[in-house]
């Protein structure tokens, strides 16, 4: 199994290094998601025996099962998280929000890469189309998927091949393209989800961590058709760190960048992301009187433009749920997420044989949804 990296802030050690957090406790605090999905096509079928979600989804139900809600079955909409902390992808700063108690104060976010305009818009509409030629499955909190991976039981730590053919023609290209980012130069990826939001049906993802028994260290989300926010939020009993920060033209260099932010995976071209201007970037003073924050009441907002690619690894990986509240969907929005093989099923892993199967069914890039 891969293991989560160092804190926040500190530098990150080698994979083979990284301290160990026990699986027990992961799945206490709601690691894996996927595992609630299991059985998300029978409660579907229960939930219009219910009469929940009718005249909502096609068949008149939705996918929502325990404690999950979407306009077509909640009796009451649940509250809304504002960030306080803004990411700035120039950087790698999580900055105070100018409306926030933080403002003026900012921390390192390391383990985020987000790249702008990852494909064209003509590139956008055709594989929307191409989505848009297979069934959409109800899930959870209003969302509706596509699958391409294996079957898999979290709870139990079992998969198996199933239906699974590989992922769709038109991901090849795509899978291409990431590898010419250093972040993803070796990222092969096993499994693909296609998530449909829409605002009519309220849809959304609350704050979780993707299971880390199967997936590694590398989220890889492609995001389509409209804007959105990804919405960090933490935990742990540990405190944060806050630096004065400022801003500086982007021409000049600031030493105290270097010291908390690792830049390796900055975009290649200057870019306006996440609504920071590519003219400025934020620097801080380590020289100046520093706070430090909880974690719990830390919430950083990733802006996530049409047609952006963002990777989560490291910290910001293990250590941050991550979430897609109801009110940052505008309009219909598509994530397709590509996720790759843990430690344990890679080479030299315990199950290599199973996940050198998956990955070479994978990456024949003829399947459908399953």
């Amino acid at each position: 199994m891969l293991l989560p990296p160092p804190g926040l802030g500190e530098p990150e050690a080698p994979r083979e290094a990284l301290p160990t957090r026990p699986v027990a406790a992961a799945r206490a605090t709601g690691v894996g998601m996927e595992e609630e999905e299991e059985a998300v096509t029978a409660a579907a079928a229960a939930a219009a025996s219910e009469g929940r979600g009718a005249g909502g989804e096609p068949g008149g139900c939705c996918g929502c099962k325990g404690v999950r809600g979407c306009l077509l079955c909640e009796a009451a909409p649940p509250p809304q998280i504002s960030a306080n902390f803004v990411y700035c992808p120039l950087t790698g700063f999580a900055v105070g929000e100018k409306q926030s108690e933080f403002a003026g104060w900012a921390f390192p976010f390391p383990g985020v890469f987000l790249l702008e305009g990852f494909i064209s818009a003509d590139e956008e509409c055709k594989m929307v189309e191409l989505m848009d030629c297979s069934a959409w499955k109800p899930s959870q909190s209003g969302r509706r998927k596509q699958d391409y991976g294996p079957k898999v039981n979290f709870k139990k730590r079992k998969l198996k091949a199933g239906g699974f053919a590989g992922l769709p023609s038109f991901s090849q290209e795509i899978v291409t393209r990431m590898r010419s980012h250093s972040v993803l130069k070796d990222f092969s990826p096993v499994e693909q989800c296609n998530l449909d939001y829409g605002p009519e049906r309220g849809s959304a993802i609350d704050p979780h961590w993707d299971d880390w028994w199967l997936w590694g260290e590398r989220l890889v989300s492609l995001n389509l058709l409209s804007a959105t926010v990804l919405s960090m939020s933490c935990e742990s009993e540990d405190h944060i760190q806050l630096f004065p920060a400022f801003l500086q033209d982007s021409k000049q260099v600031h030493s105290s960048l270097t010291h908390a932010v690792s830049q390796e995976h900055w975009p290649e071209e200057s870019t306006s992301l996440g609504g920071f201007r590519s003219t400025t970037k934020w620097g801080t003073d380590p020289t100046s009187p520093t706070r430090s924050v909880s974690s719990k009441e830390v919430v950083v907002a990733i802006h996530l433009p049409q047609r952006s690619l963002v990777v989560l690894y490291g910290p910001a990986r293990y250590r941050w749920k991550h979430a897609i509240y109801r009110n940052h969907i505008k309009s219909r929005r598509i994530c397709i997420t590509f996720r790759e093989l843990s430690a344990e099923f890679s080479v030299g892993g315990e199950q290599e044989e199973l996940g050198q199967k998956l990955l070479k069914t994978a990456l024949t890039y003829q399947g459908i949804p399953v």
